[in-house]
């Protein structure tokens, strides 16, 4: 049986960033787009809030495309989609630089197989582990530990590599006093397997902001790509030839998602007080070649007008009920809310990483008197999930669920368990 989970994603009245599980439902082959789209559709009928969904999130499965484009189709019948929709599909960042990751892997994966053995036969026993540390306190290492790998997760064979690439000395002393471990990396091994350590390190770092166990709020994320495409222009040029046709590659699956505008990301990035429309400049140049930055630059102003007129309108048809709006003219509020988006305050440290402990949801929520219609527009914005991290995090709860002894539970009690238990952790 396979099941799909479905995760709604919001900002309550006190601006903190909720999630929970709205469904772990399960779906029979041949899980194509329409009978996705379709199972989703029902929860949210079932919730009652078709209404109410700006965007789903989804991976890169081709089946999810068609469910997305079914989806649309729903939704634009219940109410106008912001932006004309623009907004509505968003891709997985996470999964998108897994895929630009594994190219850079494959590329030595016959070295890594060699290291992943290599960890696997020292840890494999006592006697050998005591053998390896002996040489490690031999040598004066630091590092203690070697670092196991879960083979369906890139950044944990980085951290497997990036660690065994401390031990290279211990590995060959380890070889010269065991007759039987006979298959370990040469030297030119080593240097490979440095060389894309260090482009892999980016995407780790990135992987590490998108992937937190507290899920980060969207504006973060326009940085993290942009520094991503700096290292890849960087190591384009690169004497080496390896580490060149690697990162060629790599920039062909980077462009395939990201060379054109991800608005989401980019709205985000300037609903950041710190940012504002400095982001778009400073990002910009590094993601797009010269010609295209001032076009960019524009689609995005021009997306963000739009969206703020659609809220302006929406919130003041509703009046205080909803907006709690201030009066004056529509076209007033507008000047003086977009006006802010103009000024520049971009905050970035010398290793150009926005400073984590600022908290822009605090920020908008003390600032929501002074600019109404904006915080509405951050609270929705900032809400939305631009991985699917957070739903598969699901998934390892409900292997706790559904295991052998439990194989037969039916899929409407496996339902009540997963979205009951989310509920229930999340109240107390």
């Amino acid at each position: 049986m396979e099941y799909m989970v479905i995760t709604g994603h919001w900002i309550d009245q006190n601006w903190q960033l909720q999630k929970r599980v709205l469904n772990f439902v399960h779906i029979p082959p041949p899980r194509r787009g329409l009978e996705i789209a379709d199972a989703i559709w029902r929860c949210l009928d079932d919730w009652d809030i078709q209404s109410k969904i700006h965007t789903v999130s989804v991976d890169n499965a081709f089946a999810n495309d068609s469910a997305i484009f079914h989806l649309k189709t729903y939704a634009q019948r219940k109410k106008k989609l912001l932006c004309e929709g623009k907004l509505f599909h968003v891709r997985c960042c996470a999964h998108i630089l897994n895929l630009i990751a594994q190219d850079g892997i494959c590329e030595i994966k016959d070295i890594v197989e060699v290291i992943r053995d290599s960890v696997e036969y020292v840890r494999r026993s006592d006697a050998r582990l005591l053998l390896f540390y002996e040489i490690v306190k031999q040598l004066n290492l630091s590092e203690r530990k070697l670092v196991d790998e879960c083979r369906t997760r890139w950044n944990s064979t980085y951290e497997m590599l990036s660690t065994a690439i401390k031990f290279k000395d211990v590995f060959s002393r380890f070889a010269a006093k065991d007759p039987h471990y006979d298959a370990y990396p040469c030297h030119e091994d080593w240097e490979k397997v440095e060389n894309v350590c260090s482009v892999l390190e980016v995407f780790w770092d990135a992987t590490h902001i998108i992937s937190g166990s507290d899920y980060p709020t969207s504006n973060l994320f326009l940085n993290a790509v942009s520094l991503v495409k700096v290292l890849l222009d960087e190591k384009s040029l690169d004497n080496d030839g390896f580490i060149r046709d690697m990162v060629e590659r790599m920039k062909i699956k980077f462009d395939k998602y990201w060379g054109e505008t991800n608005l989401l990301m980019s709205i985000a990035a300037v609903l950041d007080p710190r940012c504002k429309m400095k982001a778009l400049e400073f990002c910009f140049p590094k993601l797009y070649s010269s010609e295209k930055v001032e076009w960019e630059i524009s689609f995005v102003r021009k997306s963000l007008h739009e969206l703020y007129s659609e809220y302006a309108l929406m919130y003041n048809d509703e009046g205080e009920s909803r907006g709690q709006i201030q009066g004056g003219s529509s076209q007033g509020q507008s000047t003086s809310n977009v006006g802010i988006l103009r000024e520049s305050c971009y905050s970035f440290k010398k290793d150009n990483k926005i400073e984590k402990e600022f908290d822009v949801l605090e920020w908008w929520r003390v600032n929501s008197v002074n600019y109404k219609i904006l915080s509405f527009m951050a609270r929705d914005i900032l809400a939305i999930p631009i991985t699917t991290v957070a739903s598969e995090a699901t998934f390892s709860a409900g292997s706790r669920v559904i295991d052998k002894y439990r194989a037969s539970l039916t899929s409407e009690i496996v339902q009540v368990l997963m979205c009951g238990g989310d509920w229930l952790r999340k109240r107390f």
